[in-house]
């Protein structure tokens, strides 16, 4: 298995120690910056960059798949570009700027016959692949309703760069972090939503205090209109709910990523508590299953090893057993779809401030 990176940003170190641990061979990068892709690539045995995807691709005949790692604005014409030159695409989240760009990408995939599977890596914790294996047993039963939360209190990435700049990355906090959105509905089997009601705040925004710990440089006189928070609440046609809470910079006891359930045979919750946010070696983790059993309140603990990439080395390493039909793919374009739909029907009910209907 050949495989070509777009992008040697921040993420593109977990994509390849993946591709790598799968079996996979990365052949290429591509980046607009060829010093940067030349400096990540070369210490890891990369010797042939490109300027564009579009040249990587025609440089490459025996690539068989691409990693996307760029802004989010380029995402769906990267992806769909791959994906009509026969390729199997790995992208990074979230999957696109909304829902209709997704749906455009989830056709090319459709008619391609390809993989094309998001980096929500969250899945792919040891931490949630123990939690929706008692799922899927039966253990829970239906979840009826789960909580959400992925809290900052001082995460705001660069001010000014692409991550605050609305038009390249189509959101805030919500975009940046649609991943306890996504594993709630995973855990709750990704029914079909149906209401949603959102609200968006921009607190902090203009506070240098309030920034994330990562080093992405502040660019002077950059834009800066996305949010810092947003609060919704979203029904489901299955009768489900689910509550949910993403915030870079608010008023909070520490970071605080989490997916609380409660199912009609047993509630549960998958959480990482940061001792300082954005730091994955400070993080403690957890795994528990509330039940009843024999007439006591049980609190069952799943011990599990600590994984600090989060889900990132093991997601990249099922891109490349799900194309060679060794595993089943995390996640599929129809769900990224779901979560696009879920994400625009919250910024669709925080502009009008009443509750949206999803179609």
């Amino acid at each position: 298995m050949k495989v070509g990176i777009v992008g040697a940003g921040g993420m593109a170190g977990y994509h390849y120690d993946g591709f790598v641990r799968a079996g996979a061979e990365v052949v290429a990068m591509a980046d607009t910056d060829l010093k940067r892709a030349e400096a990540f690539g070369k210490s890891r045995g990369i010797t042939r960059f490109y300027p564009s995807l579009t040249e990587m691709i025609a440089g490459e005949p025996g690539l068989d798949a691409v990693s996307i790692i760029t802004p989010n604005k380029f995402h769906k014409p990267l992806v769909i570009e791959a994906l009509n030159k026969g390729k199997h695409v790995y992208c990074e989240k979230p999957p696109a700027l909304n829902a209709s760009e997704m749906a455009e990408m989830a056709e090319a995939a459709k008619k391609s016959g390809k993989h094309l599977i998001f980096d929500l890596n969250n899945r792919a914790r040891p931490e949630s692949q123990a939690m929706i294996r008692f799922i899927r047993e039966g253990i829970v039963g239906k979840i009826n309703s789960a909580q959400a939360y992925w809290i900052r209190r001082t995460g705001i990435p660069g001010f000014g760069s692409w991550f605050t700049n609305k038009a390249v990355s189509g959101g805030g906090a919500l975009l940046d972090l649609p991943h306890m959105l996504d594993l709630a509905m995973y855990f709750m089997g990704y029914p079909e939503p149906d209401q949603v009601l959102g609200s968006v705040f921009y607190d902090f925004m203009d506070n240098r205090y309030y920034k994330g710990p990562w080093g992405m440089p502040d660019v002077a006189g950059g834009v800066t209109d996305v949010e810092s928070s947003i609060h919704a609440m979203v029904t489901f046609k299955t009768g489900q709910c689910l509550m949910v809470r993403s915030s870079w910079a608010e008023m909070n006891e520490r970071e605080i990523v989490s997916v609380t359930f409660q199912g009609q045979k047993a509630g549960g919750m998958v959480e990482r508590l940061f001792e300082r946010d954005g730091l994955d070696d400070t993080s403690i983790d957890r795994c528990l299953l509330f039940r009843e059993e024999f007439g006591h309140q049980t609190d069952l603990k799943v011990k599990i090893e600590k994984d600090e990439s989060m889900g990132r080395i093991n997601m990249a390493v099922n891109f490349i057993e799900a194309i060679e039909g060794k595993a089943a793919p995390y996640n599929t374009p129809h769900e990224a779809l779901i979560l696009m739909k879920v994400i625009d029907g919250i910024y669709a009910s925080a502009e009008t401030k009443q509750a949206v209907k999803i179609t």
